[in-house]
């Protein structure tokens, strides 16, 4: 799920991952090229991973896989190192739902449900991937049920007349679970392929935030019995793993489908990409490398490791 890809990705993920490439993981080739393998090595190796936010447990995981295998023999220069690294973080972002694939004809509506903190990038996420759906031929409707913030309403109102999208929306304060049901019995009378739901702009208790959830679902259930709906948590790259608290918090709350990681080309520690597979279990389905409306892509695993460290796929 979640695959719709425009054939800018391998382009786009080179120049988003730029800043982390040329602070930390460029470095990788460079330490691991011709040197002899010694515990400098491994230190300044972890230095790197640990520097580009890849987190201290999975750091340690790497590292320690790496270092059994030199143990026996494995390796015959840092070279051999790198490509097993290389390697590991592959098969860590390899998740099934990470295969590139396209989504097939659908005789129904879609749901997805936006779920994340206000300032994440939340409601522009949801605006590029309306834009992305439409460049793709389908036709989509915005709901804006984050109803707690006059101005997420507002901003989604906006974004839908600059893209020519339908917008359902109540004054602020309204029952979320209402605006959904407009949404969807909109969506289907119209005919549309995807209906967008803007929600969870806060975490204003785990509680409050499950029924609102459930709501939203049972709605989807009765009006259109055979969709499920799917949630995409959006994340902002820059926070690093202060972010991860709270994504661990709604993914505590509601089944999370997979991750939208915002402002990656604005940070130098793109290795929080690892650390939410690693710490999440759930995919990374799109990243944002720039503020233009075609900025969000879909994610691609070789792409973006081969971008960080500066090699050919």
């Amino acid at each position: 799920m979640f695959k719709w890809f425009t054939g800018q990705e391998k382009e786009k993920t080179h120049k988003g991952v730029e800043r982390s490439r040329q602070t930390w993981f460029g470095g990788i080739k460079n330490l691991l090229t011709g040197s002899a393998i010694d515990d400098s090595v491994w230190d300044q190796l972890e230095e790197i991973l640990l520097g580009a936010d890849v987190g201290y447990e999975l750091t340690e995981t790497f590292l320690s896989r790496l270092r059994e295998r030199a143990k026996r023999g494995e390796f015959q220069n840092g070279e051999d190192i790198r490509l097993a690294l290389k390697a590991e973080m592959l098969v860590l972002l390899q998740h099934p739902e990470n295969q590139s694939s396209n989504e097939p004809d659908r005789k129904t509506p879609r749901v997805i449900l936006i779920v994340g903190v206000n300032g994440s990038g939340k409601t522009t996420s949801i605006a590029k991937l309306a834009n992305l759906l439409k460049n793709q031929g389908d036709t989509v409707l915005l709901a804006a049920a984050d109803t707690f913030r006059a101005g997420a309403i507002d901003q989604l109102k906006i974004w839908g007349n600059q893209l020519d999208v339908d917008v359902i929306a109540h004054s602020p304060g309204a029952d979320p679970g209402a605006v959904a049901f407009d949404a969807v019995q909109a969506g289907k009378s119209r005919n549309r392929d995807a209906i967008l739901i803007d929600t969870a702009g806060r975490l204003h208790t785990k509680s409050d935030l499950m029924e609102e959830l459930k709501k939203i679902n049972r709605v989807v259930e009765r009006t259109l019995p055979d969709v499920k709906p799917e949630v995409l948590l959006v994340l902002d790259a820059t926070t690093g793993q202060n972010g991860l608290t709270q994504a661990t918090e709604f993914t505590n709350t509601v089944k999370v489908n997979g991750t939208i990681l915002t402002k990656l080309d604005g940070t130098a520690r793109g290795g929080i990409v690892f650390a939410i597979q690693h710490s999440l279990g759930i995919p990374v389905a799109f990243i944002g490398v720039g503020e233009q409306i075609d900025d969000l892509i879909a994610f691609d695993p070789n792409y973006f490791v081969n971008a960080l460290l500066e090699e050919d796929d």
